[in-house]
């Protein structure tokens, strides 16, 4: 197949997605398998662009939560042809991650977009849900030894909470990499609230969380042969 054929059928899916469009979505996936397209790419370029676009049409309130759910059930049905013919991407590293969206926030949309580019990733996931209380954060973390703890809100409210999560994790862990996003989240207050990373968009979160990990495993190489 011509890319300008596989760049119309990733903008199927997109397309589907955007428009809660299941049958469309479903059809196109098939289609991908046909042609034998890339699963994964057939994913992050087609269904999470897709995605991504749905969460700004929500910001803009053009969308609101009854569009959200549609979309993401049309997401899941290209999601589910397209899951068991996706590889792992070797990205040369790997790790344990904990995530979850904080106490009072039930806008979990994102946080599971992100969810399935660590899977694809070949990290082990531990994912808490939404309307995650404080302390069962640190308590997981302690529980799995995890790299990685990621935190997501989609309104300030409950944005505020994730100050106190940072601090309880670093004071029990302090080689825990925390990063954070969600719509009201921004670089600053990443660092403000003592975050090690910030997530624009789900995309980023993979990347900044493999150069996070790759960062604390040379940290702990050079302690280890000190």
């Amino acid at each position: 197949m011509s890319e300008e054929k596989q760049k119309e059928l990733f903008e199927r899916l997109k397309q589907g997605v955007i428009n809660y469009d299941e049958e469309e979505v479903a059809s196109a996936a098939k289609t991908v398998l046909e042609e034998g397209i890339d699963a994964v790419k057939a994913v992050f370029e087609g269904l999470v662009p897709g995605m991504e676009h749905v969460g700004e049409l929500y910001e803009q309130q053009e969308y609101f939560v009854p569009e959200l759910l549609m979309c993401a059930d049309a997401m899941y049905a290209g999601l589910d042809i397209l899951r068991p013919h996706m590889s792992k991407k070797d990205l040369g590293i790997t790790g344990v991650v904990v995530m979850g969206v904080v106490q009072g926030d039930v806008h979990d949309i994102g946080k599971n977009i992100v969810r399935m580019m660590f899977d694809v990733a070949g990290f082990e996931v531990h994912d808490l849900g939404r309307d995650v209380p404080l302390e069962v954060f640190v308590e997981e973390q302690l529980r799995t030894d995890a790299d990685l703890v990621c935190l997501s809100a989609m309104m300030t409210t409950t944005m505020v909470g994730m100050k106190d999560i940072i601090a309880q994790i670093k004071a029990k862990n302090p080689n825990a990499r925390i990063m954070i996003g969600g719509a009201p989240v921004t670089e600053e207050i990443a660092e403000k609230f003592g975050a090690d990373g910030y997530a624009e968009d789900a995309s980023n979160a993979l990347k900044d969380a493999i150069k996070m990990l790759s960062t604390l495993k040379k940290i702990q190489e050079e302690a280890e042969t000190a």
